[in-house]
């Protein structure tokens, strides 16, 4: 899985870099969650959650069904 997931990320890695951020695989656990770091313009942003939850992971879950959640590691 987590080959997909690093998969899903390399479709939106282009818009987050358009903006000066980033993001990177941190873990895929057997239950489905994902563990991002979100980087650059992106880490410590005010809008970064709502990227993280109505973008990064909405895209997860539509590309990987297995994935069940997305959370953000420091």
């Amino acid at each position: 899985m987590k080959e997909k997931v690093e998969a899903a990320l390399n479709k939106i890695r282009p818009q987050l870099q358009a903006d000066g951020g980033g993001v990177e695989l941190v873990d895929v656990a057997d239950d489905g969650v994902v563990r991002l770091k979100l980087t650059g313009a992106c880490h410590g942003c005010p809008m970064s959650q709502m990227t993280l939850k109505m973008g990064i992971e909405k895209v997860l879950k539509q590309e990987v069904p297995e994935v069940e959640r997305v959370e953000s590691v420091n």
